[in-house]
């Protein structure tokens, strides 16, 4: 641990803003696209992420050599990092790129070279392209950053996690920039089969959060990434500031590896959590970006916490994984750039896919068509299998 430095206290000290973006999705290459995917409200029928241009990330030999989460990650935080108009290299800033799996895409390659060519034939790059940190490391390498390059895997609130901690980075001035978020590229066989097998995935096809008829979630895959800065260094270089990280959480269920708690206790905690770190009450909160999952248990138990914690504020609640299907680690770096544009359009995009509301779902869920709204602060929660909680509160600046 830094001297000083607790990864799970309160985001204290040096406000912390964002003023960068970056995504990469089914929608494809661009914030741009996801957003206005997400308002049409379509779900796609191929959750991949299509094949996009990163000729200026690298020579065609160089690329070759990234597994495709760590290129989704590069490139939403190359997105990011342009946006935010930060200089070329950057010594006093930090890399924190999250992932639940990482190269699982080139360790399933090389295991069918392996056995269909034998050992001598499997790539010496396997190992740097199968490392859960190589996007981080990449990232790092990109732009020169020599503070903290860090790797959180935490499953499905991985990318959340990421968030939170790069804040606490800023707001504690170990560093004065951080590029946070999370990439995952998992759609693959045995990951798919592995999931089916546990009953997690939708047997429809259609992911469907909160919906009477929801059956599981739909795998996605992507990036997102933010760029997070304090205040003082934000102003003093005239950047455009679109949003800031109010506050965090971290809890744990300690219930089941992976099944939520049924009564939601240690997302109620996480929220609450977040709240007072944000210095905010349960009515500040004018949206919840939910993770929402699809899956019978999951979608359940977020409703009971966010009841618990809301009452009869009720603040009009959507899930993107209608949209986007599930990416694991992706998914709450992805959320958070959803939640930050949000509250730059004053827009709350639908849960696609989801058409009758059920009736043990005690919430305001955005369905149909996109809700204008007066947004000042979202919440955004990430919970994931082993029983991990994260929430952000990510409010306007002002």
């Amino acid at each position: 641990m830094l001297l000083g430095f607790d990864p799970v206290a309160p985001i204290q000290g040096r406000r912390v803003v964002v003023t960068g973006l970056g995504a990469v999705s089914c929608a494809g290459d661009g914030v741009e696209s996801l957003w206005n995917a997400l308002l049409r409200g379509v779900a796609p029928t191929d959750r991949h992420v299509p094949e996009f241009d990163a000729s200026h990330l690298g020579g065609p030999k160089e690329l070759r050599r990234l597994d495709p989460f760590t290129l989704f990650g590069l490139a939403a935080a190359d997105q990011a990092w342009r946006q935010a108009g930060l200089p070329t290299t950057l010594p006093n800033a930090a890399s924190i790129i999250a992932t639940g799996i990482g190269g699982l895409q080139s360790l399933t390659e090389q295991l069918d070279v392996l056995r269909e060519r034998g050992a001598n034939r499997v790539s010496p790059f396997m190992i740097p392209m199968m490392m859960p940190n190589a996007a981080a490391a990449a990232v790092s390498m990109r732009f020169g950053l020599k503070g903290p390059c860090e790797t959180i895997t935490t499953a499905c609130a991985a990318g959340t996690h990421a968030i939170g901690y790069a804040a606490r980075l800023v707001a504690s001035g170990r560093v004065d920039v951080a590029v946070a978020g999370g990439a995952e590229a998992v759609i693959t066989p045995i990951s798919e089969a592995g999931f089916a097998n546990m009953t997690a995935l939708s047997n429809s096809g259609i992911s469907r959060p909160f919906d009477v008829a929801r059956d599981g979630f739909v795998m996605g895959e992507g990036a997102g990434v933010l760029i997070l800065e304090s205040l003082d260094h934000a102003l003093a270089r005239g950047a455009t500031i679109f949003g800031e990280i109010k506050g965090a959480a971290s809890t744990a269920d300690a219930h089941h590896l992976t099944a939520p708690d049924p009564q939601g206790s240690g997302a109620i905690d996480a929220i609450n959590r977040t709240l007072i770190d944000a210095q905010l009450s349960a009515t500040d909160i004018d949206h919840v970006n939910a993770h929402g999952t699809s899956t019978p248990l999951n979608d359940r138990a977020e409703a009971l916490a966010v009841a618990s914690v809301f009452g009869s504020h009720r603040p009009p609640m959507t899930s993107v994984k209608g949209y986007l299907g599930h990416s694991l680690a992706a998914a709450g770096a992805l959320e958070a750039v959803v939640s930050t544009l949000t509250l730059m359009h004053q827009i709350i995009p639908p849960t696609v896919g989801t058409t009758v509301i059920d009736p043990e779902i005690d919430a305001d869920v955005v369905i149909g068509e996109p809700r204008p709204a007066r947004v000042a602060n979202v919440l955004s929660n990430s919970f994931g299998f082993g029983g991990h909680n994260g929430c952000l509160a990510i409010g306007e600046f002002r």
